[in-house]
């Protein structure tokens, strides 16, 4: 079993998960067995940081995204092959990039930091998304990390401005008679009118034709995208949405989220900034993003707020977790960490939360929303899209659990929380990943912290 974790530097660790701790039902810390050698792969130091790893659910063979690299290693780390990215000529203010037209703005040698990794199984290709011209994509053939394609020639191939790792989260949607779609989100760095916050696009069989990564639909007035307005960032200067964890499901795919919010506090007359977690959600189909709707999402134990989203994992249920929460075993349970209170997204407290949220619940408080909002019941209360007070329009239709919305009541917010289930805290040593599966009908999750440990 494979994990990463948001403070590694230099090492990849693959081991059977012998950990030094692990936690009872109770809370309580156990010993494990005397610790056996990890198997390491330790990269070049002077290329910088890992940024990202996937791993090939078919061969074990592991990909990693690193700074100016791109390793594929076995499942023992030996590296197989290792494709280069950058360093190459760049300014981060030239738009389009320079390899398009001139910029009249000073190049100099800047590295290419991997902020998105996926594996296309379909097409048997990995998609490397980097930091350079913009954010640009290679599109590599598993099997040697040769490059089938680089689209760069229109303004729909720069994904994402962002320099840092962290800051891009694609979802890929897999037909068996058409196009594959590729959900990409990503923070916009103060650039709304480059880049929109979350689009669908196409993944074309072939990684050199003109419409990949074109937006699923465009036309002058509707496309397959959300962007944020300009006038957003006259309230908030420095807003954008920083995407955590996303996936699919059912009919629809979500992405966890972190973004700020001016609320005033109780008694006072001034606002402050505080960051919100959201779950937002989309249907497959959606064409139009119509079906966008974004709902708040927290923790609480013991009278203590845990609101800063750190790490997600959707896994099942599995037969006796399932029994405790009520829901099958096949359902769906998102497995979350939170750090203590909502101000701080840089400098998090230590202070943490794992939590989990049964997907069907969240799913039932966003049709009740539908179902009030299309009633005519309320805002549509968006803050960040500034539509807070526009009302919500009549409509006679029924909306189930499948509603993908209509050119109304559009995008839309839930304003009250939905709260998950405390299941363990950490107080001195904050979570920040986490990864879960079911075994033998038990769910197991495993969270890795800040200074590096692992906890089954």
């Amino acid at each position: 079993l494979i994990m990463s974790l948001a403070m590694w530097k230099w090492t990849c660790l693959v081991s059977h998960l012998l950990l030094s701790t692990t936690v009872s039902p109770l809370g309580r810390q156990q010993p494990l067995h005397p610790k056996r050698p990890f198997i390491t792969f330790t990269g070049d130091r002077a290329e910088g940081n890992f940024n990202h790893l996937v791993v090939d659910e078919r061969t074990g063979h592991i990909y990693l995204g690193a700074v100016n690299r791109i390793y594929k290693l076995s499942s023992d780390l030996k590296v197989l092959v290792t494709h280069q990215t950058g360093p190459d000529e760049d300014n981060p203010k030239c738009y389009p990039p320079r390899i398009v037209q001139t910029c009249n703005e000073p190049l100099t040698p800047t590295n290419n930091i991997n902020k998105m990794l996926l594996i296309d199984y379909k097409e048997n290709r990995l998609i490397a998304c980097g930091s350079l011209y913009q954010g640009i994509c290679k599109l590599l053939r598993l099997d040697d990390l040769f490059k089938l394609g680089e689209p760069f020639h229109k303004k729909e191939h720069y994904l994402s401005g962002v320099n840092e790792s962290g800051s891009v989260f694609g979802v890929i949607v897999s037909y068996s008679n058409m196009d594959d779609k590729l959900f990409i989100a990503t923070a916009v760095d103060g650039k709304p009118e480059y880049f929109p916050t979350i689009s669908s696009r196409k993944l074309t069989k072939n990684s050199e034709a003109d419409g990949m990564f074109a937006y699923v639909f465009h036309d002058e007035f509707v496309a397959s995208m959300i962007k944020i307005p300009s006038d957003t960032f006259t309230i908030i200067p420095d807003f954008d949405i920083y995407y955590i964890y996303g996936f699919s499901s059912g009919n629809f795919v979500y992405f966890l989220t972190l973004q700020p919010e001016m609320i005033s506090p109780p008694g006072s007359t001034t606002k402050e900034q505080v960051y919100t977690s959201k779950l937002v959600r989309l249907c497959k189909e959606d064409t139009a993003f119509n079906s966008y709707v974004e709902v708040p999402i927290g923790c609480e134990k013991n009278g203590v707020e845990y609101r800063l989203l750190q790490a997600a994992y959707l896994s099942k249920a599995g037969a006796i977790l399932a029994r405790s929460l009520g829901v099958g075993p096949e359902d769906d349970i998102l497995f979350t960490v939170f750090s203590k209170g909502q101000k701080r997204k840089m400098k998090s407290l230590d202070e943490s939360a794992l939590c989990i949220f049964v997907l069907k619940k969240i799913n039932d408080r966003i049709k009740d929303r539908l179902q009030s909002c299309y009633r005519g019941e309320g805002t549509l209360d968006l803050a960040w899209l500034k539509v807070k007070d526009i009302p919500c329009s009549s409509a006679l239709l029924t909306i189930d659990d499948n509603f993908c919305g209509l050119d109304m009541n559009a995008p839309l917010g839930v304003s009250s929380m939905v709260r998950g289930l405390p299941i363990f805290t950490e107080d001195g040593d904050r979570m920040t990943s986490v990864i879960a599966y079911v075994y033998k009908n038990h769910s197991l999750a495993f969270v890795g912290t800040k200074t590096g440990k692992l906890k089954k």
